[in-house]
């Protein structure tokens, strides 16, 4: 028969390892959050330097940007093109963080980026803005590394001067 002392050191023991196991896991979907935010700081530093290899660094192959109004952009190589474009048309653009969030699931192998952006350029010489909500997918890879195989650019208010 267990003593009360022994009792006691077991549920203190085992209340230890449930704790440090939650701790540790909490510590892990941090680091992977600080992950995926260096990862899309890294895409944000590639559009403002209109570099589309450094803008599409961190998509896979076959990735999927949805954007309103537009037929989805399909595979790396055609977002590439589209950010080339993009950048020829509008040698202003530029992007810039209002706010994120990262929900890293339990796995730790997945992650919702969730953000406010906002996007300036110009039309005709004027400069305009407008917010974004940029939300993507990160799936980490075999490596290590974080990439996103799908994502999503949405407005939330129209074009206007700045």
């Amino acid at each position: 028969m267990f003593s009360a002392t022994s009792i006691r050191v077991l549920l203190v023991a085992s209340l230890t390892v449930a704790l440090a196991g939650h701790a540790s896991a909490a510590v892990g979907k941090a680091k992977a959050a600080a992950e995926v935010e260096a990862a899309v700081a890294a895409t944000v530093a590639g559009i403002n330097a209109h570099d589309p290899v450094r803008a599409t660094a961190f998509e896979t192959d076959d990735v999927v940007f949805i954007q309103p109004g537009q037929p989805n952009s399909l595979g790396r190589a055609g977002d590439r093109a589209g950010f080339k474009k993009g950048f020829a048309a509008d040698p202003g653009w530029r992007v810039s963080l209002i706010e994120e969030h990262v929900d890293v699931a339990a796995s730790g192998d997945l992650a919702i980026y969730r953000s406010v952006y906002n996007e300036d350029g110009t039309e005709g010489g004027v400069p305009m803005t407008h917010k974004v909500n940029f939300i993507a997918a990160f799936k980490r890879q075999a490596n290590g590394s974080w990439k996103m195989p799908w994502y999503v650019v949405s407005p939330l208010e129209s074009t206007h001067k700045k």
